[in-house]
């Protein structure tokens, strides 16, 4: 044997079973092939975009978490209280300062 050939494996190749049963290897195939791609995951929200890298996508959904959760304050503090409700006819009644929140 010369110095530039590689040795030759005498160890008996391993034959490699299936995991599972030829029907449901049928199943699994047909139901792959069914399978929505990766941008139309990304589009229906199921999926992240992976644009971005990593530590910048975390950074990102904190921006804009963030943001979401300003804007839903800002739009309960322009929230009309019940009282001024009841005066305008939208709701009635007056137990309305017995509520499990506050304004």
């Amino acid at each position: 044997m010369s110095s530039n050939e590689a040795p030759v494996s005498t160890r008996p190749k391993a034959e490699r079973k299936q995991s599972v049963d030829p029907a449901t290897a049928a199943q699994l195939e047909k139901s792959l092939a069914r399978r929505p791609e990766k941008h139309n995951l990304v589009e229906r929200n199921i999926l992240k975009d992976d644009t971005v890298a990593p530590a910048l996508q975390a950074a990102k959904e904190k921006l804009q978490r963030s943001q979401l959760e300003d804007k839903l304050e800002h739009a309960l503090q322009a929230r009309p209280k019940p009282e001024e409700l009841v005066k305008e006819g939208i709701l009635k009644g007056t137990h309305y300062s017995e509520a499990p929140f506050s304004y």
